[in-house]
């Protein structure tokens, strides 16, 4: 189980907070239709930045393994819509973006905070994932993220 930092991020056990977002696919994705169903919803900064970009076609590269678990893949920015589909479009991901310009999902799920980037400080996604178990509580928090090697360490703790 991956630890998880005192201020980053809800706890293992936690009941995941709902949300209602538009997503890439032009759907309206909300955690209560998903009940039933294991998600990974993992939270990123932006959309085709290089880490960011790694991680996406991560998970989409093993995508049919998550699904043959019956497992959902949501990806979380604070990005528009419009800035999602190209995502999506240009690398061919096979799971919704979810676009969080409210940043409601993200303060709700404690993933936005201050951040460090070459000595400059500023609010920002933090690159946290959360694997919700069939009945809304969180399973599983991972921290700290290696964007090219996050989604086979997810895959490995589905089983």
């Amino acid at each position: 189980m991956a630890k998880a930092e005192a201020e980053i991020g809800l706890k293992v056990g936690d009941l995941a907070p709902e949300f209602s977002v538009s997503a890439s696919d032009g759907s309206t994705a909300r955690l209560s239709e998903l009940r039933g169903k294991v998600v990974i919803l993992y939270f990123y900064p932006k959309d085709d930045t290089p880490g960011c970009t790694k991680e996406a076609c991560a998970f989409r590269d093993i995508y049919d393994q998550f699904t043959k678990r019956g497992a959902v893949v949501l990806g979380v920015s604070t990005d528009p819509v419009k800035s999602h589909v190209k995502f999506t479009e240009k690398f061919k991901l096979p799971f919704p973006l979810l676009a969080d310009e409210s940043k409601a999902i993200v303060e709700a799920y404690k993933v936005w905070g201050e951040k460090t980037f070459m000595g400059r400080k500023y609010m920002g996604t933090h690159r946290v994932t959360y694997l919700i178990g069939r009945d809304g509580r969180i399973l599983d928090v991972w921290t700290k993220v290696k964007p090219e090697e996050h989604a086979a360490e997810v895959l490995a703790a589905l089983g």
